[in-house]
């Protein structure tokens, strides 16, 4: 099963860049003070497209806050990579590690790519907004970086808020 819109929010749980788990049951709960989720995948920690996407959300964060919403990132990076991605940006927000693409293929993310002529599998950059129902509102795939996170933010301050 994958995910689609106006479907529930499957349940996982993935590491955290610090090694704890994080579970997707927790994020929409109804002692949750946020309601909304976005979940943002992105090819590859520390790299110039994924650095300004993360840098956008970060910067957004509080808006994000003010419209009930929490954000997390999902890539294929180890923890390791994740935490010193997280510290370096100062990333206020969650990094989640998908090794073995469990979540990916879930959210139907993984897809062949090219660079410099070499084709491979890896993640496409995309973006999910889940609302405080736990459902999926809005996806964004193959996406430009540019305006991406403002775009996000008004779309889910467009939603009702947590019951």
């Amino acid at each position: 099963m994958t995910v689609g819109l106006g479907k529930k929010l499957p349940a996982f749980s993935l590491p955290r860049s610090d090694g704890s788990a994080w579970k997707s049951a927790d994020a929409l709960s109804s002692d949750s003070k946020t309601g909304k989720l976005v979940i943002f995948f992105y090819p590859k920690a520390m790299t110039p497209g994924c650095t300004l996407e993360g840098q956008d959300f970060r910067d957004l964060h509080a808006a994000f806050q003010r419209a009930k919403t929490t954000v997390i990132g999902i890539s294929k990076d180890s923890c390791e990579r994740q935490a010193k991605f997280r510290a370096k940006e100062k990333f206020p927000f969650e990094l989640l590690s998908d090794e073995d693409e469990k979540v990916c293929r879930l959210f139907d993310v993984i897809r062949e790519k090219s660079l410099y002529g070499r084709k491979f599998m890896g993640i496409e950059r995309s973006t999910f907004l889940f609302g405080p129902d736990g459902k999926l509102a809005r996806e964004w795939r193959k996406l430009r970086v540019k305006g991406h996170a403002a775009e996000v933010l008004e779309a889910a301050k467009s939603l009702p808020g947590p019951q």
